[in-house]
Formats: C-alpha cells, structure tokens, sequence
C-alpha cells in the first residue's frame, strides 16, 4: 500500500500543478455601441507555489500581448501612465488580489475595436501576458438578422440586435418605416450569454411583391442620452414573374431594322428568351431584354414570344411583327414561238406586302384586266402576226413594283411589201424587194431578159441584203437605165422571188423615177439658165465700158474685135471683178443631153447592162452659149457666121 502511495504521488503533484497554471476567462467576443461603454468581464489563476511578491498587479493590452513589441497600454494598476487614446476612459472594475481582472472602458469609439489582452504581474519574475483575448466591436448601428431568402406570400422574421453590455445605460428598440405594412407584430427579448447581454426585438409579417425594395429600419437610442443609432435595409423579396411586356403588334419595310423589347418584372431578374415561333433565337438573365432585327426579309414575318423564367415561375408574352415589301419579279411563261392562227394561254404571279396588282401589258399597251391576286392569266386566241411583241406582266403595290416580260414569236408565211420597186437614181437603175415573214424570208432576183438568178451566191450586181426583225430587204444596182418602149417600161426586167419554210411568192418589179433624181434636173435647168444670164449681162456690161474708154460712142466694137471669143477673154483680164464657173454641162438652145450628177455616189456600185456597158464616162471641157435673136446696143457688134448660127463661143481648157 506504501509502495502505491509512493507511486501516485508525482501523478498527483502533477495534478496539483496543472489545476494552478497561468489561465484567464474572458469573452471571445463582446461590442458595444460608439459613444456608450463596455465591461470586459475576466478573471485569472496562476501557479498556487507563486507568492505574490508586493502585491498583485496587472496589466491590459491592446493589439498583441509582447511587450517587446509596445502594445498600446490600455490599463496599468502599478500606475495610471496609458495610451493616449485610453487617457480617462478605462477602470479596473475587478479586485486582482481576487483574481478578477474585469476592465470598463468608457465612450469606446470604432478606433478601439480590435483584440484585448490581460497581463499578470506578480512581483519579480513572474510576470505573465495571458494568450487568450476579447475580441471588441465598436458598432456605430445595430445589427438586424435577415433570412438570405425572403419569398412573397411567406411569413417572415426579421430581428434587430443591439449589444446591452454597459451597465450604466440601457438600450431601446423601436421599428421604422411599417407603415405599409399588414398586421406588422413586434416581439422584444434580451439575451445573455458569457456573461454579455444583448437586446433584441423581432418584426413579423407577410411581404407581397410590392414589398421589393422597400427599406424597413431598426433604430436604437440610450435612456437619458442623446445617443440614437440607426440601421435601414432593402427588403429583398422573390416573386415570380408578374408581367411580362413586349412591343406591340407592327408593320415594317423590308431591309429596314427593328428593336424588339421585352422589360420582365420579376425577382430575382428571370432568364428572358425570344422565340421566333417555336425557334429560339436568343437568351440571356437580365430584367428586360432587346432583340435586334436588322435587315429583315418576308420570311422573318410572323410571332415573336418573350419568355421570362426566374426559377419562382414563368410567364409569356407575344407580338406580330408583319414585313411590306413591293411586288417580286413575277414569275411568268417562257417566250414562246407560235404559228399563226393558234392559241395560248399566259401566267402571271408574283408576291408582295400587301398583295399586289397584276397587269399585262403588250409593247405598252394594256392588254386584259387588272387583277388583284397572286395570279394572272392573259388569253390569246388565233394569233396573228400582229400579236407578235413583248408581253410584260407588271405586279404593283404600294410599296413600289416588279414586272417581267416575254416574247410572243408569230412565224407566218412571207409578205411582199409595198415598197418593192425598182428605181431610176443617180448612175442607173436600183431594185429593192422587202418583205415580211417568219423565219426571215429568203429574197433572190431573176433577170428573165438574161437568164440571171442573182442571190447570195453568186453575189452579181452588188448584191445585198439587210434584215430588220422579221423584215428582209434585197437590192440589187444596174448601171443602164435601159431602152424604154413604147409603154414606158424598161427593156430590163427584174422580178423579186420571196420565201420561207412556210411559203413563197414571186413578183415583178417596177420601175419608178426617184424624186431625188427630178429635183436634180429641175434644179440644174434653173441653174444654167441663171449663169447664161449673168454671163449676157457681164457681156454687155464690158462693152458699154470700151466704147466710153475709147470716147467713140458711135464706134462698133464687134468692127474691132474679129474674135469675140478672144474678146471675153481679154475682158477678164482687163476685169478682175469678175469671176466664172466652168459647168461640166453642154448647153445647146434650151435643151439639156446629159444628166446632171446628184451626191457623191460611187460609179462602180452599179454593173452596166445593155448597149452603154461598154462605154465610158467622158468629162466635157466647154460650154456653148447661144444668144438667141438678141438685140444689140447701139455702138455694139453682131456677128453671123457663115452657117447662119447666132452665138458667142467660150472655149476653156
């Protein structure tokens, strides 16, 4: 038993020492309010073989618990030398000899928020900086308790805190702003624990959705101070969605760009997605929400849905968004190629916004009626060449209009024209066929006279030929006139043979004077008679001067002149006011022989037929002028000649 004693006493000693280490109680946390005061509640116990030496003494940190460091001093017992900041506002409230170590501190502001530590001071070495620490806050409002999720329709508590922790004032509570509220109910406590107390007091009510964002506030104030302290928060209610708004209903242009709305009342903010019938186009969390339409087509046109979800429900909303665009080209038969005399039947359709009117049209011309459907259709009924042309189908609304067109091709059997002829010109005879038809008629002539088919390949008597449309034209060049007998006709003859796959005829052409080569003749008559009677007037004009020169009036000047035409020739000289024009004319009497030239035509355009085809074109060089009976002036000269001719002979060269 002895031996067991023995054995557990350095076990019990060690007990012993450990019941009577350095320990120290002490909130973990407490606060206060800005301006009041605070009681740090504290007790301690060190080693029971310490003997206090000179008393028990100690020491409040704030910050950190090394001195080394220089903590500011927040009480000292040995003396009253503090930090500034704590000058006057702390006492010791517990008696160290009783290991109570309770600290007040008066009119604590936020700046002494922060870790407080206690130090035992025993005498000699043993000095002790306790680890454990009071937290303080120094709150400048009171707390309130708000649930992280508030939903409408839902009972809910709110609860405002306010620390009651100096004894020398006392706290009261009272709601702000609950007014608007239904059946609001109030519910005061006061809670203590670890020795700090806090006053408390509980709101309870019902929020609606109109309730979100409204502001509620706790305020605090100190009995027989002037303290007041205030807190306000937002209530954040959730709601599913209420209303859901989009633009309304409307009418747009094709190409142009549009912004479709949709603003959600809801919380939290919903997900908005834009369907475009049952396709959805975009989505995305946000209160409202815009579409961008840019560009638009018709096929764009039609229902537009805005969704918005926030997790507490759904709601919807549609609109129609309609696209005006003109006519689109109509769409409408391909040309066609018709035989005369049959029928057929023309489409027309075409879209548009609002739908538009169709009209045909034939050259310009309005054909049929006027419709106001996707489809037109013109019947034609034994068609004739005439109904060959352009058939447009125009497509109208009042956003503008679209048209299309097609060619009707009516083939038909040639046509000689009225215009075939053949015509005496400038160096000959020219011959024209022109006819008509489809497919373009083949135009050959026949000389009979000569046995001669002239066409494209033989290419005789510069042949050509020209097509305009469905209008041919044939022309051959004769360089001979012809000898014409008794009825006029022409001893050349020419017929003109038409044809294509649908016929052929075959005519004899012809001859006609060509306006033009009359007006040449007419005009070359007046034109000599004109220069006869200048040269008569310049004739006499010289004479009367010669005779004054010479002062004999009475002195005949043909008895001085032999040669008149020597004559005429030296009044040139002597006359410089006076200048002739050598015709490339004969003139005989009043009698014309040849004819005169009309433009600048090229001779070898025309292939000589018959008895001139061998002969060439000669340039006359002289011109005669015949006076005939005229009188002579007195002192003047008149000359027979030997084969009784009366005229004056102008020779050139």
């Amino acid at each position: 038993m002895k031996g067991l004693e023995l054995l557990l006493l350095p076990l019990l000693l060690i007990l012993k020492d450990v019941s009577a280490q350095w320990n120290v109680w002490m909130p973990r946390d407490i606060s206060a309010m800005t301006n009041s005061c605070v009681v740090i509640p504290c007790s301690f116990t060190y080693p029971s073989g310490i003997r206090p030496y000179r008393g028990v003494h100690g020491i409040w940190y704030f910050g950190h618990p090394y001195p080394q460091l220089f903590p500011p001093v927040v009480y000292k017992s040995r003396t009253d030398i503090v930090h500034e900041s704590y000058k006057g506002r702390t006492k010791l409230l517990g008696d160290l000899t009783q290991k109570n170590c309770t600290l007040l501190i008066n009119n604590v502001g936020v700046e002494h928020s922060g870790r407080y530590y206690f130090r035992a001071d025993l005498g000699g070495a043993n000095i002790y900086t306790y680890p454990d620490f009071t937290k303080l806050q120094v709150l400048d409002q009171p707390n309130i308790d708000v649930p992280e999720e508030i939903i409408s329709d839902q009972s809910l508590d709110l609860t405002c805190y306010v620390p009651d922790n100096c004894p020398d004032m006392s706290p009261q509570i009272h709601w702000m702003y609950t007014d608007y509220l239904s059946d609001p109910v109030f519910t005061p406590d006061n809670v203590e624990e670890s020795n700090t107390a806090v006053l408390s007091s509980t709101l309870t009510f019902t929020p609606k959705p109109m309730h979100n964002g409204q502001l509620l506030g706790c305020r605090v104030h100190f009995e027989n101070t002037t303290f007041f302290y205030e807190r306000l928060i937002s209530l954040d209610i959730k709601y599913a969605p209420r209303t859901v708004w989009v633009n309304v209903s409307q009418e747009v242009m094709e190409g142009s760009s549009v912004v479709l709305h949709c603003d959600v009342d809801s919380n939290p903010a919903p997900t908005i997605t834009w369907y475009f019938g049952d396709k959805e186009l975009m989505s995305e969390v946000a209160s409202n929400s815009s579409l961008p339409l840019d560009n638009l087509t018709p096929e764009e046109e039609g229902v537009y849905t805005c969704v918005g979800d926030n997790g507490y429900g759904s709601m919807n909303t549609s609109m129609y968004l309609a696209v005006n665009y003109p006519p689109r080209e109509p769409w409408i038969n391909e040309s066609l190629t018709l035989l005369e005399g049959s029928s057929v039947s023309l489409q027309c359709n075409s879209k548009g916004n609002p739908m538009p009117t169709l009209t045909w049209l034939k050259d310009g011309e309005l054909v049929g009626t006027i419709t106001a459907e996707e489809g037109s259709v013109l019947e034609l009924h034994e068609i004739t060449p005439q109904a060959h042309g352009v058939y447009r189908c125009l497509a109208e609304n009042e956003h503008g209009r679209a048209s299309n067109s097609l060619n009707i091709t009516v083939e038909f059997a040639p046509v000689l024209l009225d215009d075939s002829k053949c015509t005496i010109v400038r160096e000959g005879v020219q011959c024209v066929c022109i006819a008509s038809g489809n497919p373009e008629p083949v135009i050959e002539f026949y000389m009979p006279d000569l046995n001669i088919t002239i066409n494209d390949s033989n290419s005789l008597f510069n042949y050509r030929t020209y097509s305009d449309g469905y209008t041919s034209t044939g022309i051959i060049k004769l360089q001979d006139k012809g000898e014409r007998g008794n009825n006029g006709d022409t001893a050349v003859h020419v017929h003109c043979s038409i044809s294509n796959m649908y016929g052929s005829k075959t005519i004899r052409l012809e001859l006609q004077q060509e306006k033009k080569f009359m007006m040449a003749v007419i005009v070359g008559t007046i034109g000599g008679v004109a220069v006869i009677a200048f040269i008569i007037a310049a004739v006499r004009y010289v004479g009367q001067n010669n005779k004054k020169e010479n002062g004999n009036p009475g002195q005949d000047v043909g008895s001085k002149v032999e040669n008149p035409s020597m004559f005429y020739s030296a009044v040139k000289k002597d006359k410089q006011s006076l200048r002739k024009k050598v015709l490339k004319t004969e003139l005989l009497g009043s009698k014309f022989n040849s004819i005169l030239e009309e433009g600048t035509g090229d001779d070898s355009d025309y292939q000589s037929v018959g008895p001139m085809a061998g002969m060439e074109r000669q340039e006359l060089n002289y011109a005669a002028l015949e006076f005939l009976h005229g009188r002579h002036r007195e002192g003047g000269f008149r000359r027979a000649d030997g084969d009784g001719s009366d005229y004056t002979e102008i020779k050139t060269k």
